[in-house]
């Protein structure tokens, strides 16, 4: 059986664009501590503005869930990401893979962990740094097969 808040966080992720913030108060804690690669972020008015300008220019943003694992007070969550950004690839609809960890108690979570490839959401689809990262990653896997 999956935890209440469980269901709470999936639904409101699901789709981003939508920007239903005030959802946040009911599914976060005062003192939430989430991290991703780019930021992190202490306390829910925190959380609150990081997401919204995170979001602000999104024309979609879509999580698929693909797998999860739930424990007493912690849960890894598989998803994919579909989003489409106007300053991001000409404003396409790209994805990206990903995990999630919370934990969390009876009065929500308290702690949220994105982990994802920042360059394949971001760096790869800039001009000229993109096509760095792309040959570097081509190189590696290049070595590793050797």
């Amino acid at each position: 059986m999956q935890p209440a808040i469980i269901t709470q966080f999936k639904a409101f992720y699901t789709n981003l664009a939508r920007k239903e913030w005030a959802q946040m108060d009911t599914i976060y804690t005062a003192d939430i501590f989430f991290c991703d690669p780019v930021h992190s972020v202490k306390g829910l008015p925190n959380l609150h503005k990081y997401i919204v300008e995170l979001c602000e220019n999104l024309t979609s943003c879509r999580f698929d869930y693909l797998d999860q694992v739930v424990l007493d007070g912690t849960a890894y969550i598989k998803w994919d990401m579909t989003y489409a950004h106007p300053s991001v690839k000409g404003g396409k609809s790209l994805s990206l893979r990903g995990v999630t960890q919370i934990e969390f108690n009876e009065s929500g979570i308290y702690y949220h962990e994105d982990i994802y490839d920042m360059g394949a959401m971001l760096y790869e689809h800039i001009p000229v740094l993109g096509t760095g990262v792309r040959w570097v990653k081509h190189r590696m896997t290049r070595v590793s097969a050797a």
